[in-house]
């Protein structure tokens, strides 16, 4: 029989973090599988009472070989998680212990299905849109990068604006004095996007989100393209403002004027497993907590029909 491993990581700063996890190692030890732990992560995992463990070196090769990534923490620990694991192609799983935590599948509280989940393999995998970002200054290509979520071009300083001149499949759309432009995935609609102002689009939709921050502009919409489209954005020459390009806010480069980046659809997804299939509406509905009180639907309103005659 093949050897069952399972890659785990976790938000070390967080307290709890490190103890759910090690809970979860210990029932998965259990039933005959694996644990895998970064070096990063192994202080806090060994705090809580890991132990038996596998220790490799943070990477992409981390999790070459596990069927499946358990990553305890916040939407940036399941940020952190797809950057281990998207070469390999690995799963992520996210457990939340941050506040809304929109990537994740479960709860603490639901500890005990994570556990089912991967040892029965009744998970669900989903592909996630990825973003494949370059930096091109004076004509080269400087920096590669890619994001699950975001590709965000931002000023570097706080007193000055950005201007830029943004163009979808190599044609001008509009120009620019702006904090930032994000350039986001329908994965990344419900976070940076988000607070910029820009629409909410389903995870199974395949489209590319564009969304103004702060502009000074008669037009400065959200736009929402093919997935196939080329996004650019050129920091306008001769401009006071430098700026700089972050991916999921987490990896960053500089961007003098004069420089232009391009965003398009990402040759590698990213995937993330689900414990079970359900709609996004509903996820909406409980990380948002939005009110839905009085709603009867068309279902229950036929069968409080039936019941009255």
């Amino acid at each position: 029989m093949n050897k069952r491993t399972v890659l785990v990581l976790v938000h070390s700063g967080r307290p709890l973090a490190p103890v759910v996890a090690a809970d979860f190692a210990a029932q998965i030890r259990a039933a005959g599988l694996t644990i895998r732990v970064v070096e990063t992560d192994l202080e806090a995992l060994t705090a809580a009472g890991i132990g038996d463990v596998e220790v490799v070196s943070h990477g992409p090769l981390a999790a070459v070989g596990c069927e499946v990534a358990a990553v305890f923490g916040g939407d940036g620990t399941i940020l952190r998680g797809a950057e281990v694991c998207r070469a390999s192609q690995t799963p992520v799983l996210g457990v939340n212990l941050g506040h809304v935590g929109f990537l994740a599948e479960a709860d603490v509280e639901d500890l005990h299905e994570v556990v089912r989940g991967v040892v029965d393999r009744t998970y669900l995998i989903e592909e996630r849109l990825t973003l494949d970002v370059e930096v091109i200054v004076d004509g080269q290509v400087v920096e590669r990068n890619w994001a699950l979520n975001e590709a965000s071009v931002e000023k570097a300083a706080r007193e000055r604006m950005l201007e830029v001149i943004v163009e979808i499949d190599d044609r001008p759309l509009s120009r620019w004095s702006c904090d930032g432009v994000v350039c986001a995935t329908p994965t990344g609609s419900t976070a940076y996007n988000f607070s910029a102002g820009g629409p909410i689009v389903w995870p199974e939709v395949e489209a590319l989100l564009m969304v103004p921050i702060s502009a000074h502009a008669l037009f400065a919409r959200p736009v929402v393209v093919s997935p196939d489209s080329k996004l650019a954005i050129e920091v306008v020459p001769g401009a006071q403002g430098h700026g700089v390009v972050w991916c999921d806010g987490r990896r960053a480069s500089e961007l003098p004027p004069g420089a232009r980046i391009e965003v398009r659809r990402g040759a590698t997804p990213v995937r993330l497993a689900r414990l079970q299939p359900g709609p996004f509406t509903d996820r909406l509905v409980r990380k948002f907590d939005l009110p839905v009180s009085g709603w009867r639907g068309a279902a229950e309103q036929r069968r409080s029909d039936e019941g009255a005659s």
